[in-house]
């Protein structure tokens, strides 16, 4: 059997149908809505988890264990998975979320229930990264656009249906189901990887895992994410612990990106990083992610203050939202399949939600709910054109060899530009009520808002009219800034995508020659085949009438319709 380059052996005696590639990522999409879900499903059972099991100064630790530990772990995961192979470790992660996920809900205090939160993380960081990265083994690189849409789709699921998955299940069971949950889906996502996914191991490296740089990494990304936590809230801005954090992070990267230069299986490639799609396609992740947030955050708050939804309803009256951007998640990806171009894609999308965070400023005391739908459907029209499509970029940039460091480097930015986001958007709102509640609040009001403007509708109606009325004022004035600091960073994302270069999509796989000649605008040079056949897209082990088999390789159409 011959092999290709990266260690993948090329065997072409398979068809992979678009039935066939759907069964797998069912078990993908599985694996990857548990840890989306969990970033999101926990934010409206806190208050009821601190009525419970007491510890308020803690609460925020049940966000950020979670969010500490799939940040640091996703790189990680990311470069086993090109050394020892993608399947395994997969499900490994998922055995890790579930046993964290089954503690979690076992907790009988808040340090137990921080600490296995960090468990849960651990196993997150692998299913969000892992997921999308399979799907690089098993389908060509124009196939691709269409199945990322689906991922996206999911991402869109979980960032909208979490907080409500979490209140229907805190108000009709016990917070302890929003654990619980994950065990019977991540046992069926189990159960369809283990019956039907099949993917070639890697060619053996000498080299081991790299856990100086995994160490680097955890010095660099803990101190920023604290910063991002503690920032504004616990600490002021520029009180000497802030500082120091900001310095130790700083300082920590510095030494990420030297000790990366030589290291043997670097966890951050050099030369993945150095190359234009991939830089371009990170900073875009970064900026469409941040803007994304302040969307997703303070939309909710905004139904609820102003229109007097409840949580639950304000999380319904996100569908506009979620409905634009499942449309061209989607829509996008199978646009990408067949005509195997995907920079316009980033371009407008990021251009359209420059558009509707635009938009969004112009939210009042008096804008309708229609109006506020219309503004959320094109600033989720904006977002359903990036994240998914630069991820299809990427991976269509670099070695096979380096899809899963690539892909989990994209999970990566996406992460961090979340916490950046939240924090910088929070502190410009929280600067802002600060600005605005003294004007427009009776003298004399004591009023104790935390940083996320945590403040129920019926807290609210148990103000006096006029401190209702100044409170309320005082906020959509501050959210209009919020916004209009929104529309610079779409405006950002922008900029990346016009550095975008574009790889045309119309191969399986490209070797390294290959593709240093396509991005260097020339083409290559006779004798240099790519790493796999043009029809060779991965390995799966499911044959045409589903019954399982092994394959290392599966050829898959290109620009089939769907």
């Amino acid at each position: 059997m011959a092999e290709a380059r990266g260690g993948i052996p090329d065997q072409t005696s398979g068809q992979l149908t678009h039935r066939q590639v759907l069964i797998v990522l069912s078990g993908l999409m599985l694996g990857m809505l548990l840890a989306a879900l969990d970033q999101t499903i926990v934010a409206t059972a806190l208050p009821t988890i601190v009525g419970d099991l007491h510890g308020l100064d803690h609460l925020s630790w049940v966000v950020t264990a979670y969010l500490l530990t799939t940040t640091l772990s996703t790189p990680l995961y990311g470069k086993i998975s090109d050394l020892y192979g993608r399947k395994r470790i997969f499900q490994i992660a998922i055995v890790i979320f579930l046993v964290g996920s089954a503690l979690s809900g076992l907790s009988r205090n808040m340090d137990e229930l921080i600490v296995f939160r960090a468990v849960q993380g651990l196993g997150g960081g692998g299913l969000m990264a892992l997921a999308m990265a399979i799907v690089g083994d098993i389908v060509s690189p124009r196939e691709r656009g269409r199945y990322q849409g689906y991922f996206g789709a999911v991402f869109a699921l979980a960032s909208f249906g979490g907080p409500l998955a979490g209140g229907f299940l805190t108000d009709h069971l016990t917070w302890r189901w929003i654990f619980y949950i994950n065990i019977p889906v991540g046992i069926l996502a189990l159960v369809i990887t283990s019956a039907v996914l099949r993917l070639p191991l890697p060619a053996r490296r000498t080299a081991s895992i790299d856990y100086t740089g995994a160490a680097l990494t955890v010095g660099a990304v803990t101190p920023l994410l604290l910063v991002t936590v503690w920032g504004g809230v616990t600490y002021r801005w520029g009180s000497p612990v802030i500082v120091g954090l900001l310095v130790v992070s700083v300082a920590m990267v510095g030494a990420v990106v030297w000790w990366e230069r030589r290291a043997p299986e670097p966890i951050f490639p050099p030369h993945v990083f150095a190359l234009p799609v991939v830089k371009a396609a990170l900073g875009m992740t970064f900026f469409v992610t941040a803007a994304m947030f302040a969307v997703i955050i303070y939309i909710p708050v905004y139904l609820q203050l102003v229109h007097g939804a409840s949580p639950t309803a304000s999380g319904v009256e996100l569908l506009p939202l979620m409905i634009g951007m499942l449309t061209t998640s989607i829509g996008s990806g199978r646009l990408v399949t067949r005509f195997g171009r995907y920079k316009v894609f980033p371009v407008v999308g990021s251009a359209t939600m420059a558009v509707g965070a635009w938009l969004l400023t112009h939210l009042g005391l008096h804008t309708s709910l229609a109006a506020a739908s219309g503004y959320m459907v094109v600033f989720g029209v904006g977002m359903g054109m990036t994240l998914q499509i630069v991820v299809v970029a990427v991976q269509n940039a670099v070695e096979r060899r380096d899809i899963g460091s690539a892909t989990s480097s994209v999970s990566f930015f996406r992460n961090i530009g979340a916490a950046c986001g939240s924090a910088l958007l929070g502190t410009i709102l929280f600067s802002r009520l600060g600005y605005w509640l003294p004007r427009l609040v009776p003298k004399g009001t004591k009023l104790n808002l935390s940083q996320s403007f945590t403040i129920t509708p019926k807290q609210l109606h148990a103000l006096p009219p006029a401190v209702r009325a100044g409170v309320v004022d005082s906020f959509v004035r501050s959210l209009h800034v919020v916004f209009l600091v929104g529309i610079p960073i779409a405006v950002l994302a922008f900029v990346c995508g016009l550095l975008l270069k574009e790889i045309p999509l119309d191969s399986a796989a490209r070797g390294a020659a290959e593709g240093a000649a396509v991005r260097d605008g020339a083409a290559p040079a006779d004798g240099d085949a790519p790493a796999v056949p043009a029809t060779t897209a991965g390995a799966t082990g499911i044959e045409a009438d589903g019954t399982s088999a092994r394959h290392d390789t599966v050829p898959t159409s290109s620009g089939s319709p769907a």
